[in-house]
């Protein structure tokens, strides 16, 4: 059975997903794609949307839990 993901994971896989996507569309709002110029636009897509958040994921999956103390 595969372990679950917990929330922090989902919400830092999330945010890095948007800013990639706000990377993206200020790079492409600048006209200034020297960054990833060589990449054809279906890639620069790709990797600057879903490069960050896997990124985060994995980051965050292999992070160990800090458990909480009980609170009295």
């Amino acid at each position: 059975m595969a372990a679950a993901v917990e929330k922090k994971v989902k919400a830092a896989t999330g945010a890095s997903f948007a800013v990639g996507i706000l990377i993206a569309v200020l790079n492409g709002a600048v006209a200034d794609e020297s960054l990833l110029g060589p990449l054809p636009a279906w890639l620069q897509a790709i990797v600057l949307g879903g490069g960050p958040g896997l990124l985060t994921f994995l980051g965050g999956w292999q992070a160990k839990h800090t458990p909480r103390l009980p609170v009295d």
